[in-house]
């Protein structure tokens, strides 16, 4: 078990430093890996949640839209504000 005491444990780490297994290398790959990861998530976010929909400039059009939907049997959606585009967007998800 390693020592508490500090001069101790700063001897520990110049000699971790000193034996050349620096492992900042490991950390920096580690946080280049995350960051790609959650870039990964944003861009699946955005594609979900805006490019892939009809977007519609007021929310007039877009309760137009869920009219004529309802004219033709499809119940329960609704409208939302997009906070990508500003535009309006259907869903059928409820609040």
């Amino acid at each position: 078990m390693p020592s508490r005491k500090p001069s101790a444990r700063a001897r520990q780490i110049a000699q971790f430093k000193a034996s050349g297994d620096d492992l900042g290398d490991l950390f920096w790959r580690e946080e280049q890996h995350q960051e790609r990861l959650e870039a990964r998530r944003d861009e699946v976010l955005y594609e979900r949640s805006c490019a892939r929909k009809k977007r519609y400039a007021t929310r007039a059009d877009a309760q137009e839209a869920i009219r004529l939907c309802e004219e033709h049997g499809t119940r329960g959606l609704h409208s939302y504000k997009c906070s990508y585009c500003n535009g309006w967007h259907l869903t059928s998800h409820p609040r």
